[in-house]
């Protein structure tokens, strides 16, 4: 039976329905709610709760409690008397047998009330429990285990629910409500009000007054409230993930009062302040979210985890370390390692930085620059440090989008769909991806292209590392993310990114600006940065510069304070060598660059506008392998299409006459000249120039851009369904 069960034994096996999330060090970091069924609270030691709250409890439900053994036989003796006389009385159970029935699922009291079987056997139970048992236990265990009301279980749960405070700061009046909920724990708050004044009478004595009025007003209050929060701290996102993660890892086991995490809570609470500050400085940008993760790079610990801006945010439950979002500009690191790696390109080859048209499966592809400015021959330094567009779909032309997908994934990225799916968009950052993922395989740069998992339980293994990018191009290219000079053109030589400590950073801002990153490393940390709105509504005006890039310094800033081990820069790895290089026409300056050993040169130049005529290669000696092509077709922009977009569908209506219901087509003659672009439609030209009007007619249609000579620029697929329209004459198309 439960009775033979000590008092320090039962004391130990409680669980509050909340779990404590704990940091590295054992300090708590949140506290969030995983037990549904009730809301208990931590076990609260008497020397903890209210005196008047003891004293209400008494008087209210066992004035006897110090005098009896379990059983006060004169109650017993005069609720059998009243019953006879069938006169209502509070009865005879003591707060002992009362705790027999919690302690006991056979004794338990029902919808029906006990048996008389259940009523001898609490009062067995209670005899053993009073010679086995302090009066001070029994007390104790009786307050954190009767339920007062609803789900509320335990003096900790009702007192930070009903009256918003600890249970040792309950008044007289509170534990006089308190008390009453013992008896009624579901009565109409005026019944429980009119039970409590009668204990408040009882606490004050005879001669005191009590406005019973007044008392039946807090009562209502305290009824209506709800302040014991499901869950309370600075990591509500990461909490629930670390609850995950031991549940995954501990299969059936249950679940302790308290888990401890990988998290740093000075490092957090930094995070979640800094994250939150910068923000409400944004708010006026249109900006209301944002997210941070801090790694450990040589464990993969996850030291930070800022899911969303609390109370900033119309949507605090999204996790924007988990969300899938577009990365931008930060995917071009690791296309420019993949370049190098392959002995594409090397840091200092020249790539054209000029308008390009490619032609894809659904169009042309026309990349632009952030600044829509383009500049010329740059080296792959200045290109990826500049965070320049083009000559990022130039290189992944040369990798290709399938073989850059699957370098991807390797690095711990879970696209959604194969890179020919993204195309040469891919480059720019089109498909979506979570923080964590971008953030983790940054870490992968900063450990010489290995990868590992991040982790969120501590103890776990080491991490087990993976070579998943060549630990030369690694090298280079965190070098190159580390460079100020290199990335001058763009951020200016004073930029925030540059910290007086070493440290690799790249900034990246999707389309309609939606999505602000900056993702960065230093010898020991690897943070990441996210802000934009989670529902995906564009901002104003916020660049890389100004969005995550503050956030991310600050970060960095605070990581490397007083006290705190300096950033320095790795050391080479096997495998690279040092080589001085000049460029042709004073395109950069000279400089010491880094390469593969086997792809260094000291001249990097372009030939004559003849040569690049013929079709020049991107860079130094003619037939240079670490070079990319460039033919005089780039440098031409071909007319496209605008509008309709290719898959469109339209519907006919039928009430609304024919000749109301045209289609506007436009295009962009790029270096065409206007006059010579032809519309056809299947065999019919239906109108010359940028614009043309079509009177669209049932069936699916390709409409083709043509020059003067017939030759085919580009093209789009569509679809018209609904009213049947009689086809016109061509001859009377409208040009």
């Amino acid at each position: 039976m439960a009775g033979a069960q000590t008092f320090d034994a039962l004391r130990a096996e409680h669980r509050p329905s909340d779990t404590q999330i704990l940091d590295r060090r054992g300090e708590p970091l949140q506290r969030l709610r995983t037990d549904t069924r009730v809301r208990r609270g931590d076990w609260v030691p008497l020397a903890r709760i209210s005196p008047a709250l003891r004293q209400a409890l008494v008087l209210s439900e066992d004035k006897r409690f110090y005098e009896h053994a379990g059983v006060d036989w004169r109650a017993v003796s005069a609720a059998a008397w009243a019953n006879l006389w069938h006169t209502r009385t509070r009865g005879a159970s003591t707060l002992t047998m009362q705790l027999a029935g919690l302690l006991d699922d056979d004794l338990r009291l029902g919808t029906g009330g006990r048996s008389i079987r259940q009523k001898i056997g609490q009062a067995v139970m209670a005899t053993r429990l009073e010679t086995q048992w302090r009066k001070d236990e029994i007390l104790e265990a009786y307050l954190n285990l009767v339920p007062f009301r609803g789900e509320l279980v335990g003096i900790d749960a009702l007192s930070r629910t009903l009256f918003a405070k600890a249970p040792h700061g309950l008044q007289d009046h509170e534990a006089a409500i308190a008390a009453a909920l013992v008896r009624a724990p579901n009565a109409h708050p005026a019944l429980v009000a009119e039970r409590a004044c009668g204990v408040l009478k009882d606490m004050r004595g005879p001669q005191a007054q009590v406005d019973c009025v007044a008392l039946d007003m807090q009562t209502e209050m305290a009824l209506s409230r709800r302040a014991f929060a499901p869950s309370d701290g600075v990591a509500p996102h990461a909490a629930r993930r670390v609850l995950a993660a031991w549940r995954a890892a501990h299969a059936g086991e249950p679940l302790p009062a308290s888990l401890r995490s990988t998290l740093d809570a000075r490092v957090q609470r930094l995070a979640l302040q800094t994250l939150t500050q910068h923000v409400k400085e944004l708010h006026g940008r249109n900006v209301e979210d944002g997210a941070v993760v801090v790694l450990d790079n040589a464990s993969g610990d996850v030291l930070a985890w800022v899911g969303s801006t609390g109370a900033l945010s119309a949507a605090a439950e999204v996790d924007g370390v988990l969300a899938p979002r577009q990365p931008a500009s930060t995917l071009k690191p690791f296309l420019y390692a993949q370049a190098i790696a392959e002995r594409r390109l090397t840091a200092a080859s020249l790539i054209d930085d000029s308008p390009a048209a490619l032609q894809t499966g659904s169009g042309l592809y026309i990349p632009q620059n952030y600044d829509r400015r383009f500049k010329g021959w740059v080296s792959a330094r200045t290109a990826l440090a500049s965070s320049l567009n083009v000559p990022a779909v130039r290189t992944l032309v040369m990798v290709s989008p399938d073989a850059f997908a699957h370098q991807l994934r390797a690095l711990g990225i879970g696209l959604r769909e194969g890179g020919d799916y993204y195309g040469y968009s891919l480059a720019l950052g089109s498909a979506e991806m979570p923080l964590l993922q971008l953030t983790n395989a940054y870490r992968a740069l900063a450990n010489d292209g290995r990868f590992s998992l991040t982790a969120l339980l501590p103890g776990g293994p080491a991490p087990q590392f993976k070579q998943v990018l060549d630990a030369a191009a690694s090298f280079i290219v965190s070098d190159i993310l580390a460079d100020t000079n290199a990335r001058a053109p763009t951020f200016g030589s004073d930029s925030l990114l540059a910290t007086r400590f070493w440290t690799a950073v790249k900034t990246g801002t999707s389309k309609d600006m939606r999505d602000n990153w900056a993702v960065g490393y230093s010898q020991r940390y690897t943070v990441g940065v996210w802000v934009g709105n989670a529902s995906g509504a564009a901002m104003w005006d916020v660049s890389g510069t100004s969005g995550a890039a503050p956030v991310w310094a600050a970060l960095m800033r605070a990581l490397h304070g007083p006290g705190a081990a300096p950033s320095r820069a790795p050391t080479p790895p096997a495998g690279v060598v040092a080589q001085r290089v000049s460029f042709g026409n004073g395109l950069e300056a000279a400089r010491s660059e880094w390469f593969i050993p086997g792809t260094q040169q000291a001249l990097f130049a372009i030939e004559s506008e003849a040569g690049r005529a013929d079709g020049s290669r991107a860079s130094g000696p003619k037939g240079s392998k670490n070079s990319i092509g460039n033919s005089a077709s780039d440098d031409a922009i071909a007319p496209r299409i605008t509008a309709p977009q290719d898959g469109t569908t339209l519907a006919l209506d039928p009430d609304i006459p024919p000749a109301r219901q045209r289609l506007t087509l436009s295009a962009e003659a790029g270096s065409a000249p206007p006059a010579q672009l032809r519309w056809w439609i299947g065999e019919r030209e239906i109108g010359r120039g940028e614009r043309a009007q079509w009177l669209p007619w049932p069936g699916r249609h390709t409409v083709q851009l043509r020059d003067a000579q017939g030759r085919v620029h580009d093209e789009r697929r569509v679809e018209v369904r609904g009213a049947t329209v009689k086809a016109p004459d061509a001859r009377r198309t409208p040009r």
